[in-house]
């Protein structure tokens, strides 16, 4: 335990933060580099510790599609609402019950008498189906690989008969290539996931260095992590190289967690995928695999729904925040219409989401500049 507090605090040493900002400066002198990372987490990393106020103006931290609440589509949870107004109980992260629809939300649900609880794990609502074999229980997963693996391990034992599973799972990586694909956006460089990478393994981002010689490295999230991995990027661009680089050894191996993986091929099969503010995004979504159709949710209760166009309340810019070509205070509804306390767009929802972060733990100094740009 004394071990890991001393490693903690040395991730977070004043003096060793200053150094690599210092250092950045001076890599990055009169130039201008555009880096995107795509998880919530390294958001909340840069944004708390005020990361962008200390580091040079030309050298852009830009949040991507790394919160998965924010890019879960209103179909999939419109889905979630049918089925707990059905009759079944329906359990659920905390985040999503307050994600807003045309329809409502679970939170709505909930108060109209429909049976939604919050669990922690895929295992308390597997519990909860042995607990009430009467009942159907409906388990809506939403998340990325890292909460994907453990869901597909639930697949490898016995299930209960009245137990099933609404998916709503991503992979991160095509997400990332299909905005490169789209163009019309300048990116420099990729700060990778470290959650995700420790199931996926560092070398699921080769391809951004391979075929869009772009350099990406996998980065843990102390502010010492993530400054570290900025300046492998920097460096990088400056040297006119594009490799692969793993900046958290400590738990991210280059092929991830095999058996994590092996469990996941044996529970999803791998689909396109509606990604909210981006659209339909090809091998991005995980779905049961046909063996499994008696505890897929979709077909027990002959629920599907389309997406429809952004999916996105009138005025939102979630999905500009999303993709990166905005920062958050340069949406107009931003602290006003849309708080933590009051959410009106997805990206306020979840504790990963930018616009949350950023007003919960946004530098007073930074929103404000970004706030004059907008105007």
């Amino acid at each position: 335990m004394a071990e890991a507090l001393e490693a903690e605090a040395l991730l977070r040493d004043r003096r060793a933060v200053r150094a690599l900002i210092a250092d950045l400066a001076a890599e990055v002198g009169d130039d201008s580099f555009r880096i995107m990372h795509v998880c919530g987490s390294h958001e909340h990393t840069v944004t708390r510790f005020g990361l962008r106020a200390l580091l040079p103006r030309s050298l852009e931290l830009i949040a991507g599609p790394g919160c998965p609440v924010c890019v879960c589509g209103t179909s999939d949870i419109r889905e979630a609402i049918d089925i707990a107004k059905s009759g079944a109980v329906l359990a659920t992260f905390g985040d999503m019950m307050r994600d807003r629809t045309p329809y409502g939300s679970l939170q709505d649900a909930k108060q109209e008498g429909a049976d939604v609880r919050v669990v922690y794990s895929p295992l308390d609502a597997v519990k909860l189906a042995a607990e009430l074999p009467d009942r159907d229980v409906v388990f809506f997963g939403v998340g990325f690989e890292t909460t994907a693996a453990p869901v597909a391990s639930l697949f490898a034992r016995e299930l209960p008969k009245n137990f099933s599973l609404l998916a709503s799972f991503k992979l991160t990586s095509p997400a990332v290539a299909a905005l490169l694909d789209a163009g019309g956006r300048r990116l420099d460089g990729l700060v990778c996931p470290g959650h995700v990478s420790t199931i996926v393994g560092a070398r699921d981002w080769a391809r951004f260095p391979a075929d869009y010689h772009m350099p990406a490295v996998v980065s843990g999230f102390e502010p010492t992590d993530v400054l570290l991995a900025t300046r492998n990027i920097v460096r990088q661009v400056r040297a006119k190289e594009a490799k692969l680089g793993n900046e958290y050894t400590r738990l991210v191996r280059t092929e991830g967690n095999l058996e994590a993986q092996r469990m996941m091929r044996a529970a999803f099969e791998v689909r396109p995928a509606f990604w909210r503010g981006v659209g339909f995004v090809p091998g991005s979504g995980m779905f049961l695999r046909g063996e499994w159709e008696g505890h897929d949710a979709r077909e027990r209760f002959g629920v599907h729904h389309e997406p429809q166009g952004l999916d996105l309340p009138k005025g939102c810019q979630c999905h500009r925040v999303v993709v990166g070509d905005i920062y958050p205070p340069q949406c107009p509804l931003f602290g006003t219409k849309c708080t933590p306390q009051d959410p009106y767009g997805p990206c306020m929802v979840s504790g990963e989401g930018t616009c949350y972060i950023w007003q919960r733990f946004g530098d007073p100094r930074v929103l404000r500049d970004f706030q004059e740009r907008a105007s």
